[in-house]
């Protein structure tokens, strides 16, 4: 059994689809001859958590926790607050002074990320660490982008073979376009990625969108391995059929933020429902922005059929699939839209449950959206169209979907290409 060294900001108990991929890719490796050693801060400052996702780390997998420092303790500090969503404050209409400045001085100086404080010590750690273990390889996986610097510097010292997986795209990725990025700023990221596109053994990304891209940047083949679903998430004697109920339900699982709009949809479900029946329920289960609460709110109807139920444990979600007649995917609406791929759009497939998504009907979710026959797509303007969709589905006594052949996707068949790029790099 060859040891490979994952280095990954995000782990359980923190939740999102970048936990799970590195998750199930730890949990399949070993079958394909690879033991992962997981290498991961110790309290690192993020508030989504899933504490459920810690029952799935695999018995026996040895996680290395080292100490982290991160900016926002000072920031919470001046501020009095004990935790203030980042996302949130980028948001927000009415800066104050502190808020301006801290964005201002994490978009110019804290580069590539606010883990960068990370990168020295954990290098030094490591260094030490792999002489007294036969590391084979390493990944990193980002963003955080820091993760890819420690893992340069690791090959730097050790010569070990490294793969970078790129989850989101670096000096091209949207997020940086909501910063007020100096030139130089801007200029030092790409400098850093560049490195990385020149000294990573191999390069792996999860869309074709993001895979072109970055063979331009990087002038060299890029690996794909897009995310996935595994089989044995889904609970025992689960319903791919819904259950019979006098309400259509619709179901969206996952964030809503200033990039992921479903306004548009729900003026569609208002003009579809809002005058001929009232046996319609729309729920949001995690993270919403208060913009969209706020849309709700003001409208009698809506709020009378959109529930807000929060977040919730990924083990608890698949309760929500089931009672469902149409999943509601919303991609976002970014320069990097068309190489969207959630995590959650193969868990969606494999419920057989029809799904409506929101996006560039010439994107990668919406390729594989077609292909598998598993909905429609729509933009975000496209609100008639929308509207005669779900009157279609409502009229065909909540059409259910079909089981599709997801094989190509399962956490299994993905694992073993990442260990076929291990193997190569040996």
């Amino acid at each position: 059994m060859k040891r490979v060294l994952i280095i990954t900001y995000y782990w359980p108990p923190s939740a999102g689809s970048g936990v799970q991929r590195w998750l199930k890719f730890a949990k399949y490796l070993p079958e394909y001859g690879w033991e992962p050693v997981i290498f991961t801060p110790e309290h690192p400052d993020f508030e989504l958590k899933d504490p459920s996702l810690l029952h799935e780390i695999p018995l026996g997998l040895e996680v290395l926790k080292f100490p982290i420092w991160e900016p926002y303790q000072i920031f919470r500090f001046f501020k009095g607050e004990k935790f203030k969503d980042t996302s949130i404050i980028l948001e927000g209409k009415n800066k104050s002074m502190l808020d301006r400045l801290a964005i201002w001085l994490r978009a110019n100086f804290l580069i590539p990320d606010p883990r960068m404080f990370w990168i020295r010590p954990s290098v030094k750690f490591l260094t030490q660490h792999c002489d007294a273990n036969d590391f084979k390889a390493v990944i990193t996986t980002g963003p955080p982008h820091s993760m890819h610097l420690i893992g340069r510097n690791l090959k730097r010292e050790k010569l070990l073979p490294w793969v970078a997986d790129f989850r989101d795209p670096w000096s091209t990725w949207e997020f940086l376009d909501t910063l007020p990025l100096s030139a130089r700023a801007r200029a030092l990221h790409v400098k850093l990625e560049k490195t990385i596109f020149n000294e990573a053994d191999e390069l792996v990304t999860i869309s074709p969108t993001f895979k072109k891209e970055m063979e331009v940047l990087a002038k060299r083949e890029v690996n794909l391995i897009t995310n996935g679903f595994d089989p044995s998430d889904l609970p025992e004697g689960f319903h791919f059929i819904p259950q019979s109920s006098d309400r259509f339900e619709v179901v969206y699982s996952g964030v809503i933020d200033a990039i992921r709009d479903p306004i548009p949809f729900l003026n569609a479900l208002k003009r579809a429902f809002g005058k001929t029946t009232d046996k319609i329920r729309c729920t949001f289960v995690g993270k919403v922005s208060n913009k969209v609460k706020g849309f709700v709110s003001q409208n009698s109807w809506l709020k009378a059929h959109v529930h807000f139920a929060g977040y919730v444990s990924h083990r608890e979600v698949f309760g929500y699939y089931e009672k469902s007649h149409l999943l509601l995917l919303i991609l976002t609406h970014t320069k990097n839209a068309k190489g969207n791929i959630p995590g959650k759009l193969f868990e969606y497939m494999a419920t057989g449950r029809p799904i409506l998504a929101l996006g560039d009907p010439d994107g990668d979710s919406a390729e594989i959206i077609f292909k598998a026959k598993a909905g429609k797509v729509y933009l975000h303007e496209s609100e008639d169209s929308m509207q005669d969709y779900l009157k279609d589905l409502y009229n065909s006594s909540f059409q259910k979907g079909q089981q599709k052949n997801m094989q190509q996707y399962t956490r299994k068949a993905l694992t073993r290409q990442l260990a076929e790029i291990l193997d190569k790099i040996q």
